[in-house]
């Protein structure tokens, strides 16, 4: 894609954004848009939101299950920036209206204490850059009407990044092993899926790693304090104004997310 069409992608994302109507894919429109076209669109979006104040807070990548992969036909990673507006109060009701498409994904948030930097990251420097682990719920969203999207369409609309809910309670990594760490997702009290650790990539770790390598090779690094979401245990879950939807991991804890019965 030359400059001008990258630049015109961007802003039809953007204006999704600003009305709140999907777009149609954009691999219908540009059909030859490679991967690496399709994060300069991300790239746009990113510097436009950061001109206007908002703040880098950390990095997700998605489409790291097998569960996903087949859900959304793909079969490569991705990842995404998380701004300081996508974080959520665990005890506060989310507003239906403030996305397009929701869907949640049980995730366990990296917390970084030291700068990790690819290229030729390992799994130990991962571990070794993680100062503790959070419970988290992700609320993916898509500016592509009815999510038919491929690869470079979830990647240039910011790896469908939408919201994130925190749990409070830090967990070390001494000790578990996320790779077998259950997951169990309820929906209004009702248990509506499961999964286990290993689901991404192996371990959440690998994801991590992945995530500071592809970083690296741009020049990009996770800096300390950044949050890092390694991708979803389970398959994504369409939520509706009043749900309340929990994931319980073992070993680390729980985290709610709520949503507003009605929007205001």
């Amino acid at each position: 894609m030359d400059p001008g069409s990258v630049e015109k992608a961007a802003g039809a994302l953007l204006d999704a954004y600003a009305t709140g109507t999907p777009i149609s894919p954009l691999t219908t429109d540009y059909p030859d848009m490679s991967i690496a076209d399709a994060y300069a669109v991300q790239a746009v979006q990113v510097k436009t939101w950061t001109d206007a104040g908002a703040r880098v807070k950390g990095h997700k990548v998605g489409l790291t299950s097998a569960a996903m992969q087949r859900q959304l036909g793909v079969n490569y990673p991705d990842s995404g920036v998380l701004l300081d507006s996508m974080f959520l109060p665990e005890n506060d009701a989310i507003e239906r209206a403030r996305f397009l498409q929701p869907r949640v994904e049980p995730e366990v948030a990296f917390v970084l204490g030291r700068r990790l930097a690819g290229p030729g990251v390992t799994a130990a420097d991962a571990v070794g850059a993680v100062e503790y682990v959070l419970p988290a719920l992700e609320v993916i969203d898509s500016r592509i009407a009815d999510w038919k999207i491929k690869l470079p369409d979830t990647i240039a609309d910011n790896a469908s990044s939408g919201g994130v809910v925190l749990g409070t309670r830090p967990v070390r990594l001494d000790g578990l092993d996320l790779a077998l760490m259950g997951c169990l997702l309820h929906r209004n009290g009702n248990l509506i899926d499961t999964g286990a650790g290993g689901a991404v990539l192996g371990s959440p770790i690998n994801a991590l790693v992945w995530l500071a390598n592809v970083l690296g090779e741009s020049g990009q690094a996770l800096e300390p304090g950044h949050v890092v979401l390694p991708g979803s245990i389970t398959a994504m879950v369409p939520v509706a104004p009043g749900d309340t939807m929990t994931a319980t991991f073992a070993g680390v804890g729980s985290v709610t997310a709520r949503f507003a019965e009605e929007d205001a």
